[in-house]
């Protein structure tokens, strides 16, 4: 193997290493180029009209809860009517063995027959004292005894009428009968059970139309609502707010409650005002114990600036987004933010109208960097249909749809209005 020299391995190391150099710093004298523009989606924003609604969240409560209670006792005969059969006022629904009662009638009714006929004794015999007295045939004392027994004999016959009466009265209490309108519930006690007097639950009766639901707003939200209305809440008042029910399976309700009844004093537990709302069931399709949504328009905002949710980010408490500046790039601004609307966030200040705003692709921006921006499809900058009161998504999060029943006839999907609405977490 031929040896190398070392001065020629030297000599032959500097000549490819200096070129090599060369080529680098000429490399490094170049500029940088520019970063890529990052594709991003944006809304230009534009005033328009937006309705603010609170939403609390109740529960249907039957206007008359009647527990069925039995007025005599015995074993239960009969169930006249079904479980949750709607019924009519005065209908009959349990039958209790009336054969003692009936016993104890007739018995009354003998000793009203035999008071009677004492009653009539005592008072011929009374008859025959009187004349006696005027001629001194009978003396005071004898006189006095007859008409104490005539009288006695009186009383009598009006104390068995009254037994009579009682026992007619718990003869005919052992036919049960509802005292409303209503549905029956479930029976408690079935056939062949034994009832006790005033004392044993038998059934619950439900009216159902109208039904109340009730609800409570808090403090806070009761001076807010105030100051806006102007007024105080007032159940009296001939200009009460329009409410709305949302069912729990996010339909509106086609009737429109009415206000029934706010509580004059704040619960000190709890620190809410207990509000009542009436609403017409004519197709029974609520029942006491649902759940619901109430919804009521606060505030009218003629020209709101409104945002997509997702387009606000969240940092320590503080909001900020990220506009497009006149160059094509992106900076972040500080915003503050105002009420949800549906699907969408009203901006207080921060921007201004015409101003463009990144909705998506907001997680590689950097301030300063170029964007690629396309606007918003039109279909996805209006505030889509949302139930009030339904939980806000946060920034970046899609938006739930509910379940559709469209061959419902007595329920209606809850409809947009043509202005945005703004729903407020219920407390």
């Amino acid at each position: 193997m031929p040896l190398i020299n070392r001065g020629h391995a030297v000599r032959l190391a500097q000549f490819v290493t200096v070129p090599l150099f060369v080529a680098l710093l000429s490399d490094c004298s170049k500029p940088a180029p520019p970063p890529a523009a990052i594709d991003v989606t944006t809304i230009k924003l534009t005033p328009r009209a937006a309705t603010v609604t609170e939403t609390f969240v109740g529960q249907t409560e039957a206007r008359n809860t009647i527990e069925i209670r039995p007025r005599v006792g015995g074993l239960l005969e009969k169930q006249i009517a079904n479980d949750g059969q709607t019924i009519k006022k005065g209908d009959p629904l349990f039958v209790i063995d009336s054969q003692p009662y009936i016993a104890a009638l007739a018995q009354a009714r003998a000793e009203l027959a035999q008071a009677q006929a004492s009653r009539e004794q005592a008072e011929r015999d009374f008859g025959r004292v009187q004349p006696l007295l005027a001629m001194d045939a009978v003396s005071q004392q004898d006189y006095d005894a007859a008409q104490a027994r005539s009288s006695a004999s009186a009383a009598s016959v009006d104390a068995a009428r009254a037994t009579v009466k009682t026992a007619e009265l718990n003869l005919g209490y052992t036919t049960i009968t509802s005292p409303i309108d209503g549905v029956m519930g479930r029976a408690e006690i079935r056939v062949g059970g034994l009832v006790a007097p005033n004392s044993t639950l038998i059934a619950t009766v439900y009216s159902v139309d109208p039904m109340y639901i009730d609800f409570g707003i808090s403090e806070q939200r009761l001076l807010a609502f105030q100051r806006t209305l102007g007024r105080t809440a007032d159940q009296n008042s001939k200009s009460p707010p329009p409410y709305r029910l949302i069912l729990g399976d996010g339909y509106e309700y086609p009737q429109i409650p009415k206000l029934n009844f706010i509580d004059p004093a704040v619960d000190r537990t709890t620190g809410t005002l207990a509000v009542r709302l009436e609403v017409a069931n004519p197709q029974k399709m609520l029942r006491a114990g649902q759940f619901a949504r109430i919804a009521m328009d606060t505030q009218q905002i003629p020209d709101a600036l409104l945002l997509p949710q997702r387009a606000v980010q969240d940092l320590q408490g503080s909001n900020f987004v990220w506009v497009v500046d006149g160059d094509g790039k992106a900076q972040n601004r500080d915003v503050k933010m105002g009420a949800r609307i549906e699907h969408d966030w009203q901006v207080l200040s921060g921007l201004k109208a015409g101003e463009t705003v990144i909705v998506d692709g907001v997680q590689k921006l950097k301030s300063g960097v170029p964007v690629h921006a396309t606007p918003l499809p039109p279909d996805q900058t209006d505030a889509k249909t949302a139930q009030p009161g339904a939980p806000q998504p946060a920034a970046g999060a899609t938006n739930g749809k509910p379940n559709e029943k469209p061959n419902d006839p007595a329920a209606k999907p809850a409809k947009k209005a043509p202005a945005a609405k703004a729903s407020g977490a219920a407390q």
